[in-house]
């Protein structure tokens, strides 16, 4: 285990902090989530790679208990008390509509926003992108010092139709965001050693 952690150039705090330690909450202290975290948390995890740079991550932040009320009826009957305790919820969404961005985002290949005409080969390759970034971002929640509970128990239309109606946004992941309290925090489960997930060719 020593020679793999000195492999890696990132601190072995870091590393601790960011994977090792780090577990998914279920349950959040009473202390405050910023929103100069939640920016800082955005504008870290936006350097992550995506195709042609296209970067279709939305970040919808839930807060106020107004829009709680209207997220609970939504989220899965396991996931609805967490959702509602917890001191930010983030919906994360994929928009179909990057490619009205690549002129910006992707400025040497003028015609790129032409290569994804086709409604269906866009919105998969929203989802494709997008889903690495919402990997980004669960650990861009932990270089913040704090906790995430990502969670795919909700009703994907539902929150559609109630947060991003008339958009070409497609709900992906729900994460609840917060310092977390360790006692709703289950044991650790096992991973998958590198003999047994990895080949080299």
């Amino acid at each position: 285990m020593t020679a793999t952690l000195d492999a890696l150039a990132l601190p072995r705090d870091a590393q601790d902090l960011l994977f090792r330690e780090a577990r998914t909450a279920n349950a959040f202290t009473d202390e405050p989530v910023t929103d100069e975290q939640l920016r800082a948390v955005y504008d870290l995890v936006k350097w992550g790679p995506t195709a042609m740079n296209s970067q279709p991550l939305r970040v919808l932040f839930v807060r106020g208990e107004d829009a709680k009320a209207r997220l609970a009826p939504h989220m899965a009957e396991g996931n609805r008390a967490k959702t509602v305790a917890a001191p930010v919820t983030a919906i994360l969404a994929a928009d179909t509509d990057f490619h009205e961005h690549l002129a910006t985002t992707f400025p040497h290949f003028p015609g790129a926003k032409a290569a994804f005409a086709d409604d269906a080969a866009r919105t998969e390759a929203a989802k494709t992108s997008a889903l690495l970034q919402v990997g980004y971002f669960i650990v861009g929640v932990r270089a913040a010092g704090l906790a995430a509970g990502p969670m795919s128990g909700f009703d994907a239309e539902g929150v559609r139709g109630e947060f991003f109606a008339d958009t070409g946004q497609l709900p992906l992941v729900i994460v609840n965001i917060g310092h977390p309290d360790h006692t709703g925090t289950h044991p650790r489960n096992p991973r998958l050693d590198f003999a047994d997930a990895v080949r080299i060719v």
